[in-house]
């Protein structure tokens, strides 16, 4: 993949707050053309997790939730509340980590995070501060139809992510990484190419797709930006089609978990 001189990054603006069943493309679509952008050959659009989820009718009313003897324990040991701990682990196939205030589990996508990126953020306004919000189901497949929207309506071949807010394990902080991808290489093998000297590359994967939605996070924002849809414009026309699941260190290699 050629590295472009100059990125573009732009706020797609009038996204209305989502709700279970909109049709998201048909939304992101109009909004792009009431902005007066246009999606050409090499856009990536970056679609922020939370409006998928809510499009998909992904919340859980935590006033509905009966908490197992495991969740009531480990809600013991974690400080949190046994219903949310109980959707928590119905969203895993394991504890990672567990601590105060904290609880870090591998979900049923392969994703590490903490509460299985089960949200209360941003999800609905009072009085439903009962309701949290599970990840998409699919994000690749979610990223896929998406962009079948886009290329169909915009004639023009574009990339699509899902993204999310995850902490790392050895910094503070969140940043934007890839849930789902279509239509880009998510991730980008660069071993056997050869350096500035002509030494070949021995271990060098670039996270493209992470690098992306971690950019496009930085006009997404945390709190009450409501901007959840970007395009990044710049690169050429991406050749490969790698799923964001391509990003998932297998645990056989992981020497951490």
């Amino acid at each position: 993949m050629n590295v472009p001189d100059r990125l573009t990054l732009t706020v797609v603006p009038g996204i209305p707050l989502i709700a279970p069943g909109d049709d998201l493309g048909k939304i992101i679509i109009e909004a792009i053309v009431k902005s007066g952008l246009q999606l050409i050959d090499g856009d990536i659009l970056v679609v922020a997790q939370k409006v998928v989820s809510k499009a998909q009718g992904r919340f859980v009313d935590l006033a509905t939730v009966v908490p197992s003897a495991q969740a009531r324990d480990v809600a013991t040991r974690v400080d949190k509340d046994p219903r949310l701990v109980e959707v928590i682990l119905s969203e895993s196939v394991r504890v990672v980590r567990e601590r105060r205030s904290l609880l870090i589990v591998e979900h049923r996508s392969g994703y590490v995070a903490a509460n299985a990126g089960v949200d209360q953020s941003n999800v609905a306004p009072p009085p439903k501060e009962d309701l949290v919000l599970l990840l998409p189901k699919d994000a690749d497949m979610a990223a896929a139809e998406l962009r079948a929207c886009m290329e169909q309506h915009f004639a023009a071949r574009i990339g699509v992510i899902v993204s999310d807010s995850f902490g790392r394990p050895w910094r503070l902080g969140t940043v934007g990484i890839a849930l789902g991808a279509s239509g880009v290489a998510a991730l980008n093998d660069l071993r056997g190419r050869p350096d500035l000297h002509g030494r070949p590359l021995q271990v060098t994967m670039t996270a493209f797709a992470d690098e992306v939605a971690s950019a496009a996070s930085l006009l997404m924002g945390q709190a009450a930006e409501s901007h959840p849809v970007i395009v990044v414009s710049g690169f050429a026309a991406q050749d490969g089609d790698l799923p964001a699941k391509s990003l998932i260190r297998p645990a056989a290699e992981d020497l951490f978990r």
